[in-house]
């Protein structure tokens, strides 16, 4: 009985994504959101009927753009990151070592509301900076599940532009192109792995996101993202 109790308990306390259902634009409060001042092209996002089941279609163009679902500061103790996605169109060019091929046809992310004392000197007076010209209260930590073209699945890395972002690669290579791909991530061990160098507690989440961009490599890609959702 004590066992059953605290399952439902966990499971009540688990943060719901709103799931994308008809078709059409994403549902609120799915939002899209580019960088500050954004003047490129806005990737495309659009809820569309694949083989039967809602999907998020994921199209960009020369363009960056993420969604957004705020989740106001989640416990991220317990949960895990699970949602299936496929690649129909990679970008071949992409490097995601390098600011000239920063570029990824899908990525999932986590972002962290991570104490900003816990930011080093330096990129914590650029954060400042970035924050203040944006006007938004950009994120101090971000892990981004990425599927690549080149690199091989399970590096990590930091992405080109700021180590506020790093990188976990899940998928890579052509072998499962226009495949779904089933995904599920233990978020707080994802962040001990790849920002443990700053924070040995896990904060509380900011937001889920689902984002794509080609406006590096000036590409063009198309991927889908479905049944997004956080468990216990």
């Amino acid at each position: 009985m004590v066992c059953a109790a605290a399952a439902v308990a966990a499971h009540a306390e688990t943060p719901a994504l709103t799931a994308f259902g008809a078709a059409g634009e994403p549902p609120a409060p799915w939002k899209v959101e580019g960088l500050p001042n954004q003047t490129k092209p806005y990737t495309r996002f659009a809820v569309v009927d694949l083989e039967g089941k809602p999907a998020l279609r994921i199209e960009a163009d020369q363009s960056y753009g993420n969604l957004v679902h705020p989740l106001a500061g989640a416990s991220a103790k317990g949960l895990q990151l699970a949602w299936r996605w496929r690649v129909d169109e990679p970008i071949e060019q992409a490097d995601l070592r390098t600011r000239g091929g920063d570029d990824t046809a899908v990525k999932v992310c986590v972002f962290f509301d991570m104490p900003l004392d816990r930011v080093p000197f330096v990129e914590r007076q650029v954060l400042r900076a970035a924050r203040a010209k944006a006007g938004e209260p950009l994120p101090t930590a971000s892990v981004c599940y990425v599927w690549d073209p080149h690199i091989a699945a399970g590096t990590a890395l930091d992405n080109a532009f700021t180590r506020r972002m790093r990188y976990k690669v899940l998928e890579s290579g052509s072998a499962s192109l226009r495949h779904w791909v089933a995904e599920k991530r233990d978020i707080s061990a994802d962040f001990l792995a790849l920002f443990g160098d700053e924070s040995q507690d896990v904060p509380p989440i900011a937001a889920i996101v689902v984002g794509a961009d080609a406006d590096n490599t000036h590409t063009k890609s198309l991927a889908y993202v479905a049944d997004i959702r956080l468990e216990p």
